[in-house]
């Protein structure tokens, strides 16, 4: 009896201590916006609750080890932090936003990266990545998807959510979503997608309306019903990879896309 009740007590130690940290994350306000226009920016941590499948925010991130880009059309980066402004009046309260002016028309997108040894009862080096699209068009009415591409283009993140269909132009309700999960650069079968809206709780266990496993390809496909705002989130966690300084590395991927109710390409 007391190797097995070891056990059980060291699984519930390793899941409480993975389940304490919290997923990082990058969402605009808009997937659309006209050249010269501004796009706002928000960095924020939460999604602790129904295991870390839902937009509640936990606190707020330390800047000094996260980074933080803007990359143009053609994979220019613009660093974010130096812009960003606190709107919490506590330290662990609020998020952070940043306002970017976009001045070429094109595909842009929001990298953001975490690599850090937290210690919630035992230390865990945590490696997270998220991402959000937004697009740039000369006018607003009836954008030129052919101008969006680049989206399916790999970061090189070692824990990373690629879109393989298109997260902004066009994208409406009924537009299939399509990711690959990339580990270390080599695509990942079998792993759990989770894609949240804001609007809608998902049910324990596994949701089958908001949640998929990856094939052997680590492709998912999800397709909206309704416009909203969705978080895509899929974790890691090696046991084998560890230090003097941490006990195993937990990996967390997100990628925000704003469903809009109509697609601004078609209309429909």
């Amino acid at each position: 009896m007391k190797p097995s009740r070891l056990t059980s007590l060291t699984a519930l130690v390793l899941f409480t201590s993975i389940a304490s940290a919290h997923d990082t994350w990058v969402e605009t306000h808009t997937n659309l916006i006209r050249t010269g226009d501004a796009v706002y920016i928000d960095l924020k941590l939460g999604n602790h609750g129904n295991e870390h499948r839902d937009f509640r925010l936990a606190s707020k991130i330390g800047l000094e080890d996260c980074t933080l880009d803007v990359l143009d059309p053609a994979g220019k980066p613009y660093d974010l932090k130096p812009r960003l402004v606190d709107t919490g009046y506590a330290p662990k309260e609020g998020y952070w936003t940043g306002k970017f002016v976009a001045a070429a028309p094109g595909l842009y997108t929001v990298a953001h990266t975490l690599d850090k040894v937290v210690n919630h009862g035992r230390p865990i080096r945590a490696i997270k990545s998220g991402k959000a699209y937004f697009a740039v068009s000369p006018s607003l009415d009836r954008p030129d998807p052919e101008s969006a591409t680049g989206f399916d283009r790999p970061l090189g993140h070692p824990f990373e959510i690629v879109p393989q269909t298109s997260p902004v132009l066009p994208m409406g309700p009924g537009q299939p979503l399509k990711v690959r999960l990339l580990f270390k650069g080599k695509p990942m079968p079998g792993a759990r997608i989770s894609f949240i809206p804001r609007s809608d709780e998902l049910t324990e266990e596994f949701d089958e309306s908001y949640e998929r496993m990856t094939d052997e390809n680590g492709l998912a496909t999800f397709t909206p019903k309704t416009g909203d705002q969705y978080l895509v989130v899929a974790h890691h966690t090696a046991e084998d990879e560890s230090s003097d300084e941490y006990d195993l590395t937990a990996y967390a991927a997100t990628l925000c896309v704003f469903v809009p109710e109509i697609c601004p390409c078609c209309g429909e």
